[in-house]
């Protein structure tokens, strides 16, 4: 299946990063996205602030293995949230402090609304929370956002993400048992 299919068959999805500190979370601002291009998400918002390290790293993943994500960076986080909803979208804050995944996944997925999915980097303002359709939770304990991102679009797209593959991709995988394969595609 093509990555692009995942949205025909469950609508738009973008992930919208908040609380980016450049001088510590590059690193991990940049596994949000790569999970997010990874894991069938059809953009990527890094909110209030532009990075160019971490959109040059990912523009580098999508020029290699291929792929479409739409990368902003820069935007207001609470305007676009706003924005999103007012153009009939639904937002879904990733939290430790939500309802349990299970519970909710199976109405999120039903939803034919765009989904927003926000992710937090530092202490989040009540505003993310308020403004949130939902306050969903991979688990009501400590842990990676990077983690939460990928088992919330894992259990969304339930599980067909993992068999996508990426157009425009010069580099592929080939799965073996032992030892790294890679096909040169161009």
């Amino acid at each position: 299946m093509e990555a692009s299919q995942l949205a025909k068959r469950y609508g738009k999805v973008y992930v919208l990063r908040i609380g980016h500190r450049p001088e510590r979370d590059k690193r991990i601002t940049t596994h949000v996205g790569l999970v997010a291009r990874a894991f069938g998400a059809n953009g990527f918002v890094l909110g209030d602030i532009c990075d160019q390290h971490v959109i040059d790293s990912l523009k580098g993943v999508l020029d290699r293995w291929g792929g479409k994500l739409e990368i902003i960076c820069g935007v207001d986080s609470k305007k676009y949230c706003k924005e999103w909803k007012r153009s009939g979208g639904e937002i879904i804050h990733l939290t430790m402090y939500g309802i349990h995944v299970d519970d909710v996944i199976d109405e999120i997925r039903r939803s034919p609304k765009p989904k927003l999915i926000i992710v937090g980097a530092e202490k989040v303002p009540p505003f993310f929370y308020e403004i949130a359709d939902y306050n969903v939770a991979i688990g009501n304990q400590p842990h990676s956002e990077v983690s939460a991102l990928a088992i919330f679009l894992d259990r969304l797209y339930e599980g067909k993400e993992l068999h996508v593959y990426f157009e425009n991709a010069k580099l592929r995988i080939i799965p073996s048992r032992k030892g790294k394969r890679v096909e040169c595609l161009k």
